[in-house]
């Protein structure tokens, strides 16, 4: 399936979770927020939210420092 993770078109097997794909990044998510079709998705569920062909995603890292 094609999707479009922070502007970029990407490409995923079918079925795959949110978590799926975050790991498929090499993202870790205890530091980031996800935003699917303008809606913020709750970490909770990630790995229960199978993503669709044509979702968009925004992934935001969080950065700490000061």
């Amino acid at each position: 399936m094609r999707l479009t993770v922070n502007g970029e078109t990407r490409e995923a097997p079918d079925s795959a979770t949110l978590a799926d794909l975050l790991a498929s990044l090499g993202i870790d998510g205890r530091r980031v927020a996800v935003e699917r079709n303008r809606e913020i998705a709750p970490k909770s569920l990630w790995s229960q939210i199978v993503l669709a062909d044509g979702d968009e995603l925004e992934i935001v890292q969080f950065v700490g420092g000061g």
